[in-house]
């Protein structure tokens, strides 16, 4: 049970991290314009243009209200400036001038924290650009008051529809670029609707709209389009789309705290993929861009990512402590962050079983979502967090609640991801229930979920693109290079000019040409062999592409389809079982059902992996140990320790040395330690020699009686791990002293001998 709810755990731990990614889309950047205060005082000085220097002024104002810090004195100097704007506006009676006042007045009492103040003045300003019939300001003002709402469920209407009056503004008056803006902001609340179908439409007119006007800081969109990907469960667009934001904000040098967010999200995308060390890597990016731009929501976020991923690695001290170190040194007054903290600690203490520490925290969180998680941004999450604890309580009336609710909306949102997590929580619980006809089906469903999202193409389709970022990446830095290198080849190239130019005569270039153009012309010659040549040795390779693609497809089906009626066999045997009460029937159905499984792993990794023939047997001894463990788990303390090395074996001796494995583990499990007695066992697996490898499997349990007989037993059990060791050409002993050890040595085959 517990490697279950460790795998279980791993994926939660997962939501978490989504759970932060999307606080930055709470967190709203000021953008400053690109302007230079100097300049523009400057220009004010000189100019004679009242208009002129009205529009001076509000790009003043506006620039130090935009400035980072949120300082008194800026704010003090954006409403003097305001004030000398509006004043000199009704003076020569400029309506446009006016206008702009207003909204700019509103938005300075909205950064000094008057928001019932600001809301009346945006309000009023609206009403004036609608009077005076100015289309794209009354689109900027009822996109400011959209800023006067935060992200809560109870304002996502409002928000919205103020987003698309802007909308209609910002697309009579064609100002393409704030309309980009505005569909950006509609599809970021849908993200955090969970709604990523339609997130992901929105983001894709936004993106249009700046590829129209050939705007190149698309960055955030990219990193939007990752983030619904990551939503919908397609990690090979999230990843597509968050390698792109990050190639986009290195072409534009951005260094703002928006590549803090990017890296983020590329590092989401890597955990998402189990690519534990690259997601770890973007996020220690991230935190080092955060920390440079001083910007304390985006620190915590990132520092609460990076502990998930300690937790993850069962390092929950550590984890917990690097959360409350980051809480003291880096404050903010956030609600929904300090419930998604909460949300971290009570998964942590519920994975450890600390059921008194995980409820204090589980009150909280239900006080802020609701039982069903509802009431926040992140029902998915809650959701599943929430099964767990249920399960873990043995509350199966809340636990069904919970998961049938989860099923609903993983469905509505197309995410397997989400719904391989929940049919494993529900096969666990209708195991530990008895209920093993529906066990068997919520297994099911879970291995078809999981297999959608982590299945052979995809991998290689993952692989590929991050190939080909790496590629473009190191293609730009050659380019670089070649630039470089032609500019001091064009030097060199100019100053032999100057030094040879009065040593050429008019012979020796004549002689020159001559040699050019014999040289020239044998060279045309090969060149129109060697592409005859060519392009037969291409056609004979693309026949043979197709016949090796075409092969690696029968097998992989035929490793798949075997997989497949083996797992449908232990089904069988599983239900079969339910209607036996003979316990020598029943025992030896379990044993028929971990041989099909230890043979079942061996073909379902052949067909997810790109090499059809050799078995990785340190990963293939790990699944197999989590299988027995979990079989076990409720009735046995047992602990288990491997030493494996990386060996790959074909399947001829794969089968066999899995099935060895499988005996000798179930025989330990079952008979090694009586009356629940604990006990440790280690499973070896090394080359000992060139070619030469030896599996040791040692318990310190009660071991054979003393007048035990290898030669004389008749246990199927010892008979079938000898009868295995002799298919591998190899030897097996016993040694009977302060429990058991078997060992079993053999050499391993080589390719050649394999094609033999």
């Amino acid at each position: 049970m517990n490697s279950t709810f460790n795998s279980i755990s791993n994926n939660l731990l997962k939501s978490f991290c989504f759970l932060f990614v999307l606080m930055f889309l709470s967190i709203h950047i000021k953008a400053q314009k690109k302007e230079n205060s100097g300049l523009l005082r400057k220009q004010m000085a000189a100019s004679s243009n009242n208009n002129e220097k009205v529009e001076l002024l509000l790009r003043l104002g506006d620039y130090y209200l935009t400035k980072p810090g949120e300082l008194k004195k800026d704010l003090d100097s954006a409403a003097i400036l305001n004030k000398e704007a509006i004043s000199l506006s009704l003076k020569i009676n400029n309506k446009l001038g006016i206008g702009k006042s207003m909204l700019l007045e509103a938005r300075i009492d909205k950064e000094r924290g008057k928001w019932d103040i600001a809301t009346s003045k945006m309000k009023k300003s609206i009403d004036y650009f609608l009077n005076n019939k100015m289309q794209e300001q009354t689109g900027e003002a009822y996109n400011e008051l959209s800023y006067m709402y935060n992200n809560d469920p109870e304002y996502f209407d409002t928000k919205v529809k103020l987003k698309e009056k802007a909308l209609i503004y910002f697309n009579s008056s064609r100002a393409v670029l704030k309309k980009a803006l505005v569909l950006r902001d509609l599809a970021e609340l849908y993200s955090i609707k969970d709604d990523p179908e339609k997130t992901i439409k929105l983001l894709k007119q936004s993106l249009a709209a700046y590829q129209s006007i050939k705007y190149k800081n698309v960055q955030t969109v990219y990193k939007l389009l990752s983030l619904a990907e990551v939503q919908k469960g397609d990690l090979k667009e999230a990843l597509r789309y968050a390698n792109l934001a990050e190639k986009t904000s290195e072409d534009v040098g951005d260094n703002s705290v928006e590549m803090s967010s990017i890296y983020n999200q590329v590092g989401l995308v890597y955990y998402y993929l189990r690519k534990d060390q690259s997601a770890m890597d973007y996020w220690e990016k991230a935190l080092v861009v955060a920390k440079k731009n001083k910007n304390n929501p985006f620190i915590r976020t990132v520092s609460s990512n990076i502990s998930t991923m300690i937790i993850r690695r069962k390092k929950f001290k550590e984890g917990i402590e690097m959360i409350k170190e980051y809480k003291k040194k880096y404050p903010i007054n956030d609600k929904e962050f300090e419930m998604r903290e909460n949300y971290i600690l009570f998964h942590t203490y519920t994975t450890l079983k600390q059921l008194k520490d995980a409820e204090y925290y589980y009150k909280k969180l239900i006080d802020y979502y609701g039982e069903d998680g509802g009431k926040g941004n992140s029902q998915t999450s809650v959701l599943l967090s929430f099964s767990m604890y249920h399960l873990y309580k043995k509350d199966y009336e809340a636990f069904y609640k919970s998961v049938r609710l989860l099923d609903s909306l993983s469905s509505k949102m197309g995410n397997d991801l989400l719904s391989s997590q929940n049919f494993l929580l529900w096969f666990k619980a209708d195991s530990m229930r008895g209920k093993y006809p529906d066990a068997i089906k919520h297994y099911q469903l879970f291995k078809k979920h999981s297999d959608s999202v982590f299945n052979g193409e995809k991998s290689r389709q993952i692989n590929s693109l991050q190939i080909q970022f790496e590629t473009e990446k190191k293609d730009k830095n050659i380019k670089l290079l070649t630039q470089q290198g032609k500019t001091q080849e064009v030097v060199i190239q100019n100053e032999k000019m100057i030094r040879y130019f009065f040593i050429g005569s008019l012979i020796a270039l004549v002689l020159f040409l001559a040699l050019l153009f014999n040289r020239s012309r044998l060279k045309n010659n090969a060149n129109k062999k060697l592409e005859i040549k060519r392009k037969q040795i291409d056609e004979q390779n693309e026949q043979l592409k197709k016949l090796l693609a075409e092969k690696e497809w029968l097998l992989k089906e035929i490793h798949h389809r075997v997989k497949n009626n083996l797992q449908i066999v232990i089904s069988l045997l599983n239900t079969q079982s339910a209607y036996l009460e003979n316990e020598d029937a029943l025992m030896a159905i379990q044993n028929s059902q971990h041989r099909m499984h230890a043979m079942s792993l061996i073909h379902q990794k052949l067909y997810q992996s790109d090499n059809l023939s050799m078995i990785d047997m340190s990963w293939y001894i790990y699944e197999l140990i989590t299988y027995i463990k979990e079989c076990y788990s409720s009735e046995k303390n047992i602990n288990f320790i491997l030493d494996t090395e990386k060996v790959f074996l074909d399947v001829a001796q794969a089968v066999p040395m899995g099935l060895i494995v499988n005996e000798a583990i179930n025989n330990t499990v079952k008979y090694a330690f009586p009356k629940d007695a604990k006990g440790e066992v280690s499973i070896s697996f090394k080359n000992t020699e060139k070619d030469f490898y030896q599996l040791i499997i040692s318990d310190n349990g009660i071991g054979l009686p003393e007048d035990f007989n290898i030669d004389e037993t008749e246990s199927l059990g010892m008979n079938l791990m000898r009868g295995l060791a002799d298919q591998l050409d190899g030897t097996f002993s016993l040694e009977n002293k302060n429990g058991l050890k078997i060992m079993v040595t053999f050499r391993k085959k080589t390719e050649i001998e394999t094609s033999n």
